[in-house]
């Protein structure tokens, strides 16, 4: 199959960079269809039965974590690829872990991305370990670790980290915390 056959379907809240990372792939020669929400990806994941994904892990302070089965469940063969401008060692093994092929911290350019996308072996990236993340991250990422073990049910992951679910679902609206860097003492 001629790279030109390829169907993408990119799945990312940020308009803009949907946008501009879109028309790049097309140059590319990947047919390429956008969603912004998970509603929208599965939608269109059924209609084109995609060869590729690229997934944003955080979809408007969801995880897109939780996409990743219910994607391949439609398109068994689809490569997904995870994008995350919050790159961390235990979501990359969580990504994978549920069937991911690649995993890249934003920002990466075309040429990366279709490398990834097409490349047979998977090849974390360096991730440095040694910045710490601040609660708040700590947090958030405990948070959506604990919703993707509970299937995205918002009561059963209340119960589970001991909050009332009102108190979660506020949590859960807010955007993931900026990092910022840690600065020793």
């Amino acid at each position: 199959m001629d790279i030109e056959e390829r169907r993408l379907l990119l799945i990312d809240d940020d308009e803009n960079y949907r946008e501009v990372l879109g028309r790049s792939l097309s140059r590319q020669g990947f047919i390429v269809s956008a969603a912004a929400t998970a509603g929208e990806a599965l939608l269109l994941c059924r209609i084109q039965d995609p060869e590729y994904v690229i997934l944003d892990l955080n979809l408007a302070g969801q995880s897109g974590l939780n996409l990743i089965q219910p994607l391949l469940d439609i398109a068994p063969g689809a490569r997904i690829l995870v994008l995350t401008g919050y790159a961390s060692i235990p979501t990359a093994v969580s990504a994978l872990k549920l069937g991911a092929t690649q995993y890249l911290p934003k920002p990466a350019d075309v040429r990366e991305i279709v490398r990834a996308l097409l490349d047979q072996q998977i090849d974390l990236p360096d991730i440095i370990i040694d910045e710490r993340m601040t609660v708040q991250h700590l947090e958030w990422e405990y948070i959506q670790r604990t919703l993707q073990e509970h299937g995205g049910n918002i009561a059963a992951t209340a119960r589970a980290l001991k909050m009332h679910r009102r108190s979660l679902q506020r949590k859960l609206a807010k955007k993931r915390p900026p990092e910022q860097e840690f600065q020793p003492a």
